[in-house]
């Protein structure tokens, strides 16, 4: 069977940077398995991915665009340290989710001011993946009404 819209794809990988860091990688842990065509990876390795068999291995560049998209200058501002209260602590790399339930990372602090930044920690980066296909299969329809792979390798009811 071919990865195509609605197949449960199962792979194991490696995502490295441009210096060749590995950023991630499920060698040696389970495979990460996904619903092709439904938006759980990002764009350009999904369109790489489409057609290919359980047995192949894929090696690809993606740039920015067809991943986690450009660095956007105005998704950083600087907020008022008051607007952490309840917070006993604040620090720079600390995650929260924002009013507009967006994802910001405390990049600096100084005096009052935070600054936080909601481009995603990978926009702007060019990515490379050594995926190995392990499975293909088709999407149950509860699968595909829940939006996640269930089983090995899924998501557990």
């Amino acid at each position: 069977m071919q990865v195509s819209k609605n197949t449960v794809v199962t792979i194991d990988y490696t995502l490295t940077g441009p210096e060749g860091n590995v950023i991630d990688s499920s060698r040696g842990k389970q495979p990460l398995a996904y619903i092709h065509g439904t938006g759980n990876l990002i764009p350009g390795l999904e369109r790489v991915l489409e057609g290919k068999a359980a047995g192949e291995n894929v090696k690809v560049t993606i740039a920015p665009a067809g991943a986690y998209g450009l660095r956007d200058d105005k998704l950083v501002q600087s907020v008022p340290r008051a607007a952490f209260q309840g917070v006993p602590e604040i620090k720079v790399g600390m995650q929260f989710r924002s009013q507009n339930n967006a994802i910001v990372t405390i990049t600096k602090i100084e005096g009052e001011n935070v600054t936080v930044d909601a481009n995603h920690a990978l926009a702007g980066v060019t990515l490379t993946f050594d995926v190995d296909i392990k499975d293909v299969r088709k999407a149950s329809q509860e699968e595909l009404e829940h939006g996640h792979v269930h089983g090995s390798g899924g998501h557990h009811h």
